[in-house]
Parts: C-alpha cells; structure tokens; sequence
C-alpha cells in the first residue's frame, strides 16, 4: 500500500459512493456475475450483462476496462454503467484487474488479455458475437485500452510482452475515454505505485501508446470534456491517429455554461453523458 493509493481509494470512492446512490440492476438486463476467468481471486473474476428482449440471439460485445488511476476500481463499481450499455444492445462484460500498488506492471494488461480471450472461448455459451468485440476504457481504463489496441496490432511492441492476444485478434472498434497516453511526466506517485521501476525511461517508454500506435489500430472514438483534468491528453492521440489514417471520431463534451468533469459519462444521471454513451454505441454499430 502506499499513500498515493490510499488516498485515490478514499476519495474516488466518495465521489463514487455519491454518484452512483440509489442505483438497481435494471429489470430489462440479465446479469451473470461473478464468473472466474483467471485463477487469481478475487480479483480475476467478471460479469456478463444482456438486454432481456435478445434471448437466443447473438450479439456484439462490449469489453469495459475501467478506470482509477491504476489501484482503484473493480467491477462492483462499474456494473451500473457497464448495464447501460447492454440496455443499447449489447452483450457487455464488465471486469476485475489487479490492481497496483500491491500488483505492478503489466498485471492490469495480462488481465485484459485474458478477459478479451474468455469472451472469445466463451462466445457460443454467452451468445457473444466473435466477430464484433469491442472495448471501451476510461481515465486509466482508457490507457489501458489503447495499450492493448498497440499489442494487438504492432508485433513488434507486442513481442515485448510475456504474454500473447489470441491469434489474429484485434478489438473491432474501440472508445477511448478521457484517458492518459503521452505518459511524459515522467517518475510521480502514480508511477511509482504502477511500475516495478518507478518509472524509468524504459518503462515509460513502454506504457506510452503514442510511441506504439500504428495504421492497424482498431478504429477510435476519441473523447473528453472540458473539465477532464486529463483533456490534454486527447489531442496528441488524435494527431497520431490522423497521421496514420486510422479511422477515428473525437468529441469534445461541454461548454461554458455546462461543466463536465472527468468520466463524466460513467454518471447515469447525466442528460450529457447519456448522449455521450449513445454516440459510442452507435460508432460501434457502424462495424457491426
């Protein structure tokens, strides 16, 4: 433990607690929870949530990788609106990575390889459709998402990892969400607590997606607001993107007289972030 991450729980949990009070399981979602796909408990264990109406038939997946500056978060805390999201027609698998401090890079990556390998093992029994399996992270879900997307589609950044994405996969589309992918401040708590390290050049190098994006990364929609702490960040990301003609969309959410902070969207009380998830899924639906 340190107190980088103590504080990040204690305070990302009140807000969260505040946010999402008084939330249910909608009644037209079916929830199977709790399935194990790794053998590290009780971390490496996810949740699959359905639209009712779509009993028997197959569907595009939704893969949420979600946020917390790295040590916080699971899925208990993102099952509302991950539920949001399988209410817009998706299957949607909603899951737990280890977390830093007390696991180090890359846990977290290992994890959401092996999440994106269940879902393709365990399509016939969920009704997942293999062929469209997307991914949606934000704040450090959303870094962990392009990561991902590099891994899947440059070999050579991927042969740096002990661990491999099933063969020929490569997420279908993915949402990225008012996340961090320059990584230059270089050694700081939050890497201190993240990598074995503390954030050498190496290591730097290695979690920063721009050093690795290349013209094979799955398509983007690219977002954040103007009251993300972390909206610098989207620029360079879409700059690269154009550079390399990856098919990408980017919105920028607000204006003056309304305030959107980060992960906005994750708020489901929110007529702004509503629109945003509406926006996502129907980019999702232009590859399907």
């Amino acid at each position: 433990m340190s107190k980088f991450s103590d504080k990040i729980r204690r305070d990302f949990k009140a807000n969260d607690d505040i946010r999402d009070a008084g939330l249910t399981t909608p009644n037209d979602v079916a929830r199977y929870d709790d399935i194990r796909y790794g053998d590290a408990a009780p971390e490496q264990v996810l949740d699959v949530y359905r639209p009712r109406y779509a009993v028997g038939r197959r569907l595009p997946v939704i893969v949420s990788v979600h946020g917390g500056g790295w040590v916080y978060g699971d899925k208990e805390r993102y099952q509302y609106y991950c539920m949001s999201l399988a209410q817009r027609g998706f299957a949607v698998v909603n899951f737990t990575y280890r977390l830093a401090p007390e696991w180090k890079y890359p846990a977290g990556m290992e994890d959401t390889n092996a999440v994106f390998a269940w879902v393709l093992a365990h399509a016939a029994e969920y009704g997942f459709d293999a062929e469209h399996v997307f991914g949606v992270g934000d704040s450090a879900g959303a870094h962990m998402l392009a990561i991902y997307g590099c891994i899947c589609s440059n070999p050579d950044y991927a042969a740096r990892y002990t661990f491999a994405p099933p063969a020929g996969f490569r997420p279908t589309a993915v949402a990225l969400n008012c996340g961090a992918y320059t990584m230059n401040e270089g050694r700081n708590d939050a890497m201190t607590a993240l990598l074995p390290g503390g954030g050498t050049d190496e290591e730097l190098d290695l979690i920063s997606p721009l050093n690795h994006l290349t013209g094979d990364f799955p398509p983007a929609f690219v977002m954040t607001s103007n009251d993300d702490f972390l909206k610098v960040e989207a620029l360079p990301l879409v700059e690269k993107l154009m550079a390399l003609e990856v098919p990408f969309v980017f919105r920028f959410y607000g204006d003056r007289e309304t305030r959107l902070s980060h992960v906005f969207h994750c708020d489901l009380r929110s007529p702004e972030g509503a629109r945003c998830n509406d926006e996502e899924c129907r980019w999702f639906r232009r590859f399907v």
